[in-house]
């Protein structure tokens, strides 16, 4: 009788995940959907929705302040995978493809990828910690009651400050990957600067540079969305607030690696070459 009522269990068990799931995707939908709602309306009514000195501090802070550790990360990882992938092109003699492989790699996968999941760790995780300790100690509800819309005034800021900056610092980088990939080329496989980028500007296609670009700008998206709202609706006092936080990083970097494998299936079905 158990092993009869088992599938049934394990059924029931799947439809609640998927469930909960797609009630989440939807929550986070709206509430983006929200967030640029009361923006607008507040710029149509000829206000201003949020102190201009707020978004370019929280600019600051996801963009400038990352800027060492996004160019950093990427420099070594140019460093390894020129050198990984030049010694494998070097025995069949074409080195040569080493700078393409990388300029067009990094332009159109790793660098947005590698730049969503550090922000994701970074500021992602900077977000809910602030706006659930605010959640927490009923600062939101004291916004709400002055009436200012909580979502404009602290979600709208961060939101578009990471929408913005992350193809900036996506371009670091790129730039950092093959900078530190021509070094490798010069002292290992005899390729001189000149020639070097040469060979990325015959390889790279506007069309590369403009699907990193995208990729960007909706990492930026998904990764303030999932930050802000996890941190707003954080339960449970001081542990809520590190569940949350944990959660969002989960959840930022899962859903920036899910989408990424999303874009490229309709990328390459669209332009397969």
């Amino acid at each position: 009788m158990a092993n009869a009522r088992q599938p049934a269990v394990i059924a029931q068990g799947v439809g609640q995940i998927g469930r909960n799931f797609l009630r989440e995707v939807g929550s986070l939908f709206w509430f983006i959907v929200h967030t640029f709602e009361e923006t607008l309306e507040r710029i149509q009514q000829g206000r201003v929705p949020f102190h201009a000195a707020s978004f370019f501090r929280h600019t600051e802070r996801a963009g400038v302040d990352s800027v060492p550790l996004v160019g950093l990360v990427s420099f070594f990882l140019g460093l390894t995978m020129a050198l990984l992938t030049g010694y494998q092109l070097q025995r069949f003699g074409t080195e040569r493809l080493i700078p393409g492989l990388v300029a067009i790699g990094f332009t159109r996968e790793l660098g947005p990828l590698l730049t969503g999941i550090m922000m994701a760790a970074r500021i992602g995780a900077a977000f809910t910690a602030e706006l659930g300790t605010m959640q927490v100690t009923e600062e939101v509800e004291a916004i709400e009651a002055m009436g200012i819309g909580p979502l404009r005034f602290l979600v709208a800021p961060r939101l578009l400050a990471l929408f913005f900056l992350m193809p900036c610092l996506s371009t670091v980088s790129n730039v950092a990957a093959i900078f530190a990939s021509s070094l490798i080329c010069k002292a290992y496989f005899s390729i001189a600067f000149p020639y070097f980028f040469d060979l990325v500007k015959d390889a790279l296609l506007i069309r590369d540079i403009i699907t990193g670009i995208l990729k960007s700008f909706l990492f930026g998206l998904l990764i303030g969305g999932i930050a802000c709202y996890r941190g707003l609706t954080v339960k449970g006092g001081a542990a809520g607030v590190g569940t949350a936080t944990t959660s969002s990083v989960v959840t930022a970097i899962t859903a920036v690696i899910g989408f990424d494998t999303l874009y490229n299936i309709v990328y390459t079905t669209f332009y397969p070459t």
